[in-house]
């Protein structure tokens, strides 16, 4: 008897499981949850070659040079590099002189434990690059793992970057039906429409808003796409800089890694030559 009775129970609870995932899928089908907006207006980030892509990538050097002129001229006005050390600055083809003069232009803040109080220098070759003091609302954040710290990298800063636009232009390509039933989309005072940021509105204003906002030395034109481009890939750097030197140590390694491996095989095989199981 009790286990007729545990044999209709499970049925029981069998059939009520069932009906529950057929009910619920039929409504999903027929009346789909409305998607909120975030999810109907976000972008994926854009796509992005750089010279440092793929497992046999490499820094262009000039690349990286420029963006780090984007990055002095237009972005450490409110990001940090705090991870960056001037004399890592090497690595983009500076020499020892050119290193120097960078550091000098920065005051370095030191704490002095015996009076408490905080005093600067002259930057050296040594030191970091020193934190930045935003007086804005807000707490901008470091850039010397962005690419790392966000999905799709490089292409997110990118697309965030070149992505701006005029949010009612932008929400007319839905058509005026979706503005019926987001009528809370209207970006708040203070921040700007960007699709590829996470909640469609951030504080930030255009960085880089027109061609030519820089003078690139080695004659490139400046437009707010190339400018865009080398700045993220300089921050690609920031995050990763034995990236190159991983991609030319990795390859050899795995060659002599497949040679140890057949090595072994064969002498395995002409060991055990001659052995009957």
């Amino acid at each position: 008897m009790i286990r007729i009775f545990s044999i209709l129970v499970g049925l029981f609870f069998t059939v009520a499981l069932l009906w529950s995932f057929g009910n619920g899928a039929y409504n999903q089908i027929t009346d789909p949850a409305a998607a909120s907006a975030e999810e109907l207006f976000h972008k994926h980030p854009k796509e992005l070659a750089l010279a440092s892509d793929g497992p046999f990538g490499n820094f262009d050097r000039q690349q990286l040079q420029r963006g780090f002129q984007v990055y002095q001229e237009v972005c450490a006005a409110c990001h940090s590099l705090k991870l960056v050390a001037y004399r890592d600055l090497k690595q983009l083809g500076y020499n020892d002189d050119e290193v120097k003069a960078i550091a000098a232009k920065a005051q370095i803040p030191v704490y002095d434990p015996h009076t408490g109080e905080v005093k600067s220098h002259a930057g050296l070759a040594k030191d970091n690059f020193p934190p930045v003091v935003y007086g804005g609302q807000g707490s901008p954040p470091d850039l010397s793992l962005i690419t790392k710290a966000r999905h799709g990298g490089a292409s997110y800063v990118y697309s965030l970057l070149t992505g701006y636009a005029e949010q009612a232009g932008f929400k007319n390509e839905k058509g005026d039906e979706l503005l019926k039933k987001f009528p809370d989309l209207k970006t708040p005072e203070g921040l700007h429409f960007n699709p590829y940021f996470a909640n469609l509105n951030i504080a930030m204003p255009p960085p880089l808003s027109s061609d030519g906002q820089v003078t690139y030395g080695d004659g490139t034109k400046a437009t707010v796409g190339q400018m865009s481009k080398d700045v993220s890939a300089f921050l690609v750097w920031t995050a990763e800089p034995e990236l190159a030197k991983r991609h030319q140590t990795g390859w050899p390694v795995v060659l002599f890694l497949l040679f140890a491996t057949i090595l072994a095989y064969l002498s395995y095989r002409n060991i055990w030559a001659d052995k009957k199981h």
